[in-house]
Formats: structure tokens, sequence, C-alpha cells
């Protein structure tokens, strides 16, 4: 048995133990759950006291629907979503529904438990609801059964206190996995019954809701095993369309990731198609890009070739953090810090920090070096963005906007504040998959992601195009040619071959129009050389406030005394056009796009407006929101 798994799957015992260490953010936050109509009562009249109207937020607008492009559209979405049949959110107050949740994604504002109100500037193009599978029927049947046999154990996920919350969580972080029947009565059957009448009504709602040319809605959920010190190793499963299996495949079911492609593979037959997307590389205490499985099982070449052929993306940034890149492992640029929450691991630390199998980017480092031993990449993945929220509130990343994202935990803006104060780490609003398609159909999406045409933004829409190839007219920049672009290249996702000429790169992006301008583009290169993994960062065109050795706008001052950023810093269009100057033939490389605003408030200034305050000292006041394009590889032949 390997270390990591030695540390990370503990025996139920020692877990229950070690609970109050590793969730004492339940422990310092439980109090904020009100268990009396009085309390209740007492949070909505301290929303009501909130200033909604100390800074200037965006008025929301309906739905623009884009016409068939050749050249494709960019469609903005969020593919990991708890509506309130996840026990988790259920447990601390979220009671919206499927329905209730793809409303909001489509444009319907929301009212929170706590009374605070929801609503995004502009609806999302697509959306999938990711409940947690592992506790598929537990919520329903608690709400609906009579029985009382099962009483008792429901008053686990009805009545909220830190003993219910270890208890749950200790019945899932068991080796090997055996499920806790209370909630059935002890009745295997009925436990599967009301597993497979909750997969079936999130596959229907997902097919209420798609609304083809309009509005995406996909078949999802969320393959979560547990891990110590709430380490995240987990997956989420995106279906092509609404022919699914009949039974979510869980860590119940499937002990790692290599049972989960494999079990999914036999029974997603005929017209099904599926693809999975870890979240979280930052919490998965190196597991992520590691090359063994939770159980320390070592990958052979056939794994290598399934998580080739079903991983084809990673959820790089959500309200977790950002899982780009750690400053260490080969990595200077100062955007690395960019809401990063965890150290890099000290000798003997396994949790808690970040090793160097973590981050996307020392990931897609180590494909270089697969691809060298087994003759192909199995880690050629696209990065995507989404939120995580537990509140049914798909796609509500802007910081203007944001109400924590577990219920009671997160609201009111004092809870917020004061949660943050406690809690070693510091959530965000999380981010957003942008898809580059000709429509906005399931089919569409779903071969743009499966192709990697894909890229993640931190909560905004810029848009951004990138663009790479031998023979990419070096014009672009002035004519903005995409279909001469796709032609003569490869988009994002795309793979080149080496050619004894450096290909041309091409990269276009655009402010969000309801948000701050751009202060910069980078290029971010890592390439093989000597049979080290390398990387490089290089600044290709800046905003306004630029000098000839940085991009200043990066640096743009805030009014913090309403959240009103730089009238006169960053443009609203940037592009470059740019060859690699140290370029080589003989190197296997990538390349990806990250693309920088200016500064603006951080949701922890919005909320101290809101109460009257002066921001926080322990985090910066401002955020300097990014986008990430998805690489394009350069490959010997």
């Amino acid at each position: 048995m390997s270390t990591i798994k030695k540390t990370l799957l503990l025996a139920p015992p020692v877990i229950i133990i070690c609970g109050w260490l590793a969730y004492d953010f339940v422990i310092t936050n439980i109090a904020f759950i009100p268990s009396s109509d009085e309390e209740r009562t007492a949070i909505r009249s301290e929303v009501a006291a909130q200033d909604e109207n100390a800074f200037y937020k965006p008025p929301q607008t309906s739905r623009s629907v884009q016409p068939f492009n050749p050249v494709n559209n960019v469609y903005f979405g969020d593919l990991h979503i708890h509506s309130s049949l996840s026990a988790d959110a259920y447990l601390f107050g979220n009671r919206r529904d499927l329905d209730a949740t793809y409303r909001f994604a489509k444009g319907e504002s929301a009212e929170l438990a706590t009374g605070e109100v929801i609503g995004l500037t502009r609806p999302l193009d697509f959306a999938a609801v990711t409940d947690h599978a592992e506790g598929f029927g537990l919520v329903t049947t608690c709400i609906e059964s009579s029985n009382s046999d099962i009483g008792e154990a429901c008053e686990l996920i009805e009545r909220p206190n830190i003993f219910s919350f270890l208890t749950l969580r200790a019945s899932v972080e068991t080796r090997p996995l055996v499920k806790d029947l209370r909630y059935f009565a002890n009745d295997r059957a009925q436990e599967r019954q009301a597993h497979f009448d909750t997969w079936s009504a999130i596959v229907a709602a997902a097919e209420r809701h798609n609304e083809p040319g309009v509005f995406t809605a996909f078949a999802g959920y969320e393959y979560s095993p547990a891990m110590v010190d709430r380490g995240k190793h987990h997956r989420n499963v995106i279906f092509k369309t609404g022919v699914t299996p009949d039974y979510a495949v869980s860590a119940y079911e499937a002990a790692s990731e290599i049972d989960l492609w494999k079990q999914l593979s036999s029974t997603c037959v005929d017209d099904c198609q599926f693809l999975t997307i870890p979240h979280n590389p930052n919490k998965s205490w190196g597991l992520a890009f590691a090359s063994e499985t939770i159980d320390g099982i070592p990958y052979t070449r056939d794994d290598w070739r399934l998580r080739e052929k079903f991983e084809p993306l990673v959820e790089m940034f959500q309200i977790k953090g950002n899982s780009e890149c750690v400053l260490g492992f080969g990595a200077t640029d100062e955007e690395c810090g960019f809401e990063q929450f965890f150290p890099v691991c000290e000798e003997g630390q396994v949790t808690l920090c970040i090793h160097s199998t973590s981050m996307v980017r020392d990931g897609l480092k180590k494909g270089l070096v697969l691809e060298e031993a087994l003759g192909f990449n199995p880690m050629k993945f696209g990065l995507m963005a989404s939120t995580d929220t537990h509140n049914s509130n798909p796609g509500d990343t802007e910081e203007w906007d944001f109400r924590g994202s577990n219920a009671y935990l997160g609201s009111p803006a004092r809870n917020r504040l004061n949660n943050r104060l406690r809690n070693p780490t510091v959530t965000n609003p999380g981010g957003l998959a942008a898809v580059w398609a000709p429509e906005n159909t399931r089919e569409a999406l779903f071969d743009a992601m499966s192709r990697r045409e894909v890229y993640a933004t931190s909560g905004t829409r810029i848009t951004l195009r990138f663009f790479a190839g031998s023979t990419l007219p070096g014009n672009l920049t002035e004519t903005g040619d995409l279909a001469e672009a796709y032609e003569n290249g490869v988009p994002m996702g795309g793979t080149l071959a080496n050619t004894a000429v450096a290909p041309r790169l091409f990269v276009w992006a655009a402010q969000d129009p309801d948000h701050a301008p751009l202060a910069k583009i980078q290029i971010i290169k890592g390439w093989l050389e000597d049979g080290e993994a390398r990387e490089r960062v290089y600044d290709v065109a800046c905003g306004g406030m630029a000098s000839e050795d940085s991009c200043l706008a990066t640096r743009a001052p805030v009014d913090l005394s309403d959240c009103s950023w730089a009238s006169d810093a960053g443009s609203p269009e940037l592009r470059a056009d740019w060859v690699d100057p140290d370029y080589n033939a003989s190197h296997n490389a990538f390349y990806y796009a990250r693309v920088v605003q200016i500064p603006t408030c951080r949701w922890t200034t919005y909320d101290s407006l809101r109460l009257g305050r002066a921001p926080p000292t322990d985090v910066p006041p401002t955020i300097t929101e990014m986008a990430w394009s998805s690489p394009i590889w350069v490959t010997k032949q």
C-alpha cells in the first residue's frame, strides 16, 4: 500500500476522531445555522439592513440567442452544480430543487433561505446539475417517507448539527465503501430503487429544460470518493444526450477512477456517450496527476488509455480555489498566487498542501514526459471552470453577487466575512466554462468539449480565441479572419506536428461587456528538454498604462469606497501575433493563453460595503479576473 493511500484513506474510527480537526470549518460555523423561527426572522432583518446600493452592479438582461456560426460562437455555462438533492446542500439549508436550479441558470432570480436575493446579470447558455451520486435517494426518502424506522436517521439531514455532519461524512469515508442503509430501513432493494428514482429525476429534469438552440441542459452527476482533510479526487460525469445508463456509478460501486471509467463504458452503450471532468486538483493532495489511483494502484498502459479517452477536460477553477499553478515546481510567475489557498508541501506533509502532481500546469508538463514513455499523451486535457455551488445558483460568479456557496454557512454578509476569518481557507464565487461551438445544442457543445475547444474564466465572461499554425497568416491581428485561422491552423485544444519553422500563435481577447477592461495577454509555454519538463511565461499584449517591460494596468487603482475601477486603464480588446523566440523543433511542447483584467473589487470588499465596514486586511481587497485557454500541443511525429 502506498504512502498516499495510508495517509489519505483512513479507517472509519480514525476518521471520526480526526473529524473534529478535519472539519473545523463546520464546528466554527454551525452556530450560524438558525434553529428557531425567531433566529430565522432575525437573520432576515439583518439582510434587510444590508446596503445593496453601496456599489454599482449592471442591470439584468434577457437572453440573446446566437444563430448558427461556421466559425463558432462562444457559450458560457456551469457544469458543477448542486441542488437540494445533494445531502450536504440540503443539510445546510438549500431547499431548491432541480427545476428551480435550471430556472436560475435561465435567468430567474431567487431568494436564499436567509432572504438574500441572487440573480445572474445574463442567463447561462448551458448547465448540468451534478448532485452527489453517493447520496442519491437520501433527501427524497426522508422528505417523502412516513416510515418510523428511518426517522432517527433522517434527523441527520433535517436538523443539522456538527454530529450529523460528521456522521454523514464518516458513512462514506470507508474502505471498502459500504453504504449506510439506515435511511432505507436496511433494505438494499429500497436503497437501490431510491437511487434509480433520483437519477431518473435528474435525467428527466435535464430533458425538460433542454431547449436546442436556446439553452442546453446536460444530464450529469458527481462521483465523490471521500478523503481526509476534505481532500478532493472527485469527478463530474457529463452525458452527451438523454440516453444514459439506468444507474449512476458512484464511489460505492467504483473504488477508483479506473473502475469508474470501466463501469461507465460498460453501461453507457449504443447511443450513450459520456466524459468525466476532475475538479480541485489543488485539493487532491497530489492524486490529481499522480501515476496511481486513489487506492495506490499504479496505472497500467491500458489505464492511461482510458484516461485519454474519457477525460478530455479538467475543472481548473471553482469556489475552492485555482488549480493552475503554484509558486514552486518551476513556476515563478506572480499570477500563480491568484486565488490559491495552499502552500507547497513541506517534507513529510501530505494534506493541506500542494504536491508536484497537484496543479494543472504540472500535469500538462507530466503529460509530455509520459508521451515519451508511452507514445501518447494521456494528460492532453483542456481547461475549464465551474462553480461547485451548493446554493442551486449556477453561474452566479460575479463578485458583487457572491452569497456564499452553502446556504446558511455563507449568508448573510456578516456570516461570509466572519466565516472567512475563522476558516483556514477562503472561498470565491467560482468560474465559468466557455465553449466554442457552431450552435447551442447538446451535440455541438459536447463535441467541442471532447475536442477541447474550451476555456476557463474566473467568473467574468471574457471572450478568448487562440490559434496556432506554421502557415497561419501574419495579419490576423488586423483582419480577424477566423475562417483563415481555422483553415491554416488549429484552435485551442488542438495539436500541431513539429516543423522546422516555428508556428505562429494568434490570440484575441475581448472584455466582458458588463465588467472591466483587459490588462494583458500572456502565453505560457511548457516543453520537454533532455528529459526534463520546463516552463516559461511571456507577456505578448498589454492594455493601457503599459511600459516596455511590464503591463502596468494590472496595478491600476480601484476606488474602495464604491468599487469603481479605473476608467483610464486597460483595453476593451487585445490581439497578439506571436512567434516563440525559443522554439526548438526537437522539443515536444504546449502553449496556452492567459488573459488578465485590470483590478476590480473582490467579494470581501463588496460585502464590507454592504455592512459599512472597512475591507478585511488579511486578503487583497481587489482581484484581477482571468481567463485561460486550453493548450495547443506541438508534438514530434
